[in-house]
């Protein structure tokens, strides 16, 4: 297996992606798990308005988690920091030690990747707790407004 792996790409993680993806698979199991015991149902469906709240809400949870200096001190010990990046994010690149350290920098540094994981949870979230869920989400989904009425607003002053 080591050989087919080398073969893949030299110094690709491919260990460590696997484990992010027994981790997700993992995650996503115990809570089908917990739904069974708890005899919670899935909707037979989730309403647009909900689709497009968890959408707008996983985007900028996303770029918080992945780009935003605020939250750096989770990243550091998967990242390096580059420099600036604009309003309030940075550029990191990611270390390159153990398979599993650069497979959960990449996770850590890429909006996309970490979306996948966002819309998951807040989705589950929509199962199991949709008060607080859809809490959270209007939150998360009022903030990136007002970052788009931000970038607005400075565009106009120039």
């Amino acid at each position: 297996m080591k050989r087919i792996w080398q073969a893949y790409g030299e110094g690709r993680p491919l260990p460590g992606y696997l484990l992010a993806i027994a981790s997700y698979t993992a995650l996503v199991g115990a809570v089908s798990v917990a739904g069974r015991l708890t005899g919670v149902r899935l909707p037979d469906r989730f309403s647009l308005a909900d689709t497009a709240l968890v959408a707008v809400a996983t985007h900028k949870a996303s770029r918080l988690l992945t780009k935003e200096a605020v939250t750096s001190p989770l990243r550091a010990p998967f990242t390096r920091y580059e420099e600036p990046a604009g309003h309030a994010e940075i550029k990191e690149s990611v270390r390159s030690g153990h398979p599993a350290q650069h497979a959960i920098g990449e996770l850590l540094t890429c909006p996309f990747c970490a979306g996948v994981w966002i819309a998951s949870g807040l989705t589950a979230g929509l199962v199991f707790a949709p008060r607080v869920t859809r809490l959270v989400s209007t939150a998360l989904t009022a903030v990136a407004a007002s970052d788009s009425l931000n970038l607005v607003y400075d565009r106009l002053k120039s």
